[in-house]
């Protein structure tokens, strides 16, 4: 069983080591399809040597279109990373196209067919650095935006990030930078360090991970609206809740909202059509929102 163990995981370290995603150039690889112009991108990642696998969904028209770059969930276990799907978030993708936004749903190096080094490593559970985390994750995003406001189709202002779970941590770490073009944050259960040894309801180093909310909110002056499901089992709502208030108190502008629950873990909200639905009124009101700043 040893022996198949270290093979899995010499097989998965070998694909995230692979420049999978590499090809010839970066920008689309294929025609657009359904839904909602659906096409497969490569595109500017934060690490020069793997650009990264994205989806990209666009409304009808030449555009120009607002920006929505959404950032997916993580996990510290090679092997899961290695095997995750490449990530599309169908329906909330078309609710932001229906919305007037080109959506770009980026693969960040060290996950799935893009592969590459894993650049948002935070470490072992009592020593974690989320903060150090986050702002991995956060170059990641900035690249792939960068790279996106330079088509000819994409606007100069009003972009949003969405981020989920880790990629939701990006965001806020994002947020601290206040990027150019960027009008508001939306942060999907944000967070590191959850089921700490595969538990629900267990959190790696909670202090650290509050520490590191409020070092994100002392620069951070962009709108969040920073959302959680009431059945998140791995940032429940009391935990997300300190952890908006640390970002707050420390000079960030955010919006908390416990929602109902959805499924039968809530964390996974945004991955669902019936999460999203059950969150649009929250993201109708944080879209609005970034109208009157962008």
């Amino acid at each position: 069983m040893r022996l198949i163990k270290a093979a899995l995981v010499a097989a998965a370290l070998g694909a995230l080591a692979a420049p999978a995603a590499a090809q010839l150039s970066i920008g689309a690889q294929d025609a657009e399809a359904a839904p909602n112009r659906r096409q497969q991108w490569l595109v500017s990642s934060g690490d020069p040597a793997t650009p990264a696998r994205a989806i990209l969904f666009r409304p009808p028209g030449e555009g120009p279109f607002r920006l929505a770059i959404v950032a997916h969930a993580s996990s510290q276990n090679v092997l899961r990373r290695a095997q995750m799907p490449q990530p599309e978030y169908q329906a909330l993708a078309a609710w932001l196209v229906s919305r007037g936004f080109a959506v770009l749903v980026p693969e960040r190096p060290g996950h799935g067919l893009t592969g590459g080094r894993y650049l948002e490593d935070q470490g072992g559970c009592d020593e974690a650095d989320f903060a150090k985390a986050g702002r991995a994750t956060a170059d990641s995003i900035a690249a792939a935006l960068d790279f996106m406001r330079r088509q000819p189709f994409v606007r100069q202002d009003g972009a949003i990030v969405v981020g989920h779970s880790a990629g939701g941590w990006g965001a806020l770490a994002l947020s601290a930078r206040n990027p150019v073009g960027v009008a508001a944050v939306i942060a999907l259960a944000p967070g590191r360090g959850g089921h700490a040894n595969d538990m629900p309801n267990r959190n790696c180093a909670p202090h650290t991970l509050i520490a590191a909310a409020a070092e994100f909110g002392k620069t951070a002056r962009l709108p969040v609206t920073w959302l959680v499901a009431a059945n998140d089992s791995y940032f429940a709502p009391p935990l997300s809740r300190q952890l908006a208030d640390a970002f707050r108190a420390a000079g960030g502008k955010a919006e908390f909202r416990v929602l109902p629950a959805s499924g039968s873990e809530g964390h996974w909200l945004a991955e669902t059509e019936s999460g999203v639905k059950a969150a649009a009124p929250e993201l109708e009101r944080a879209v609005k929102r970034s109208t009157k700043t962008r």
